[in-house]
């Protein structure tokens, strides 16, 4: 067997508790691309993951995840966190973006900044929100989102805290109920944010029930990615998002 490994490289950067960000990524890699991981701390696995351990994930030195990543002369490096910008703003997530594409001689592409891309693309300005986040983390997710001028008609979190684990254990099934509580008459899309869940799988599932776009936080990095890198659309790209490729 051979396989054509003679495309762009991919460099992620994954929070070290995620369980979910690399089989999507995996899952949605344009052909001839190729995915390559490196882990990233930052974080106590055992604390819920409110905003002060979020805004200090994403404020942490990442240098040596960079250095790491680097090796493999990547062609973007995908930061996969969401929340740990979210948390700080969207000025915030700009400049993380800036800072990482000198470190890595790469194109930088962050998740909340592709969700916002995402959305955008789609023509959406009022926006279902739902996430597995804690409630002050979805506050803050909201105003990102407004600052960007992207109002949330409707908000929807799962109803109780959950670790840093328990966001990865939700089931598609979890992920499809949750879609349904963020949609509103206003809303001409559905977000989901969080790269540690099962978003990908349903997303199909949810526009078919709603009848809008999904828009989830690993989807819109891999749009993005196919964007700025002027790469085809594909077989097994799910959502109405990719249309706009």
């Amino acid at each position: 067997m051979t396989i054509e490994r003679t495309g762009p490289k991919i460099g992620v950067l994954v929070p070290y508790t995620n369980c979910n960000l690399e089989p999507d990524m995996m899952a949605l890699c344009p052909p001839n691309c190729t995915m390559h991981f490196a882990r990233m701390g930052g974080y106590d696995a055992d604390e819920i993951p409110g905003s002060t351990q979020m805004a200090g994930l994403g404020a942490s030195d990442i240098t040596e995840s960079l250095r790491l990543i680097s090796g493999v002369r990547p062609t973007a490096v995908l930061y996969g966190c969401t929340s740990a910008t979210l948390t700080h703003g969207a000025e915030f997530d700009r400049s993380l973006a800036a800072k990482i594409r000198p470190a890595t001689n790469a194109i930088s592409l962050t998740a909340a900044g592709s969700l916002v891309e995402g959305i955008k693309a789609i023509g959406a300005t009022k926006v279902g929100f739902a996430s597995p986040y804690i409630g002050e983390v979805n506050d803050q997710a909201v105003s990102f989102l407004m600052d960007e001028g992207i109002t949330v008609s409707r908000q929807a979190d799962i109803g109780r805290e959950l670790g840093n684990y328990g966001q990865g254990e939700l089931t598609p099934d979890d992920v499809f109920e949750l879609a349904l509580l963020a949609d509103h008459s206003d809303a001409q899309a559905i977000v989901l944010s969080c790269t540690d869940m099962r978003s990908v799988e349903t997303i199909e599932r949810i526009e078919a029930a709603v009848g809008k776009p999904v828009v989830t936080s690993n989807q819109a990095m891999i749009f993005a990615l196919m964007k700025a890198l002027g790469l085809p659309r594909h077989k097994n790209l799910p959502g109405r998002l990719f249309s706009h490729l």
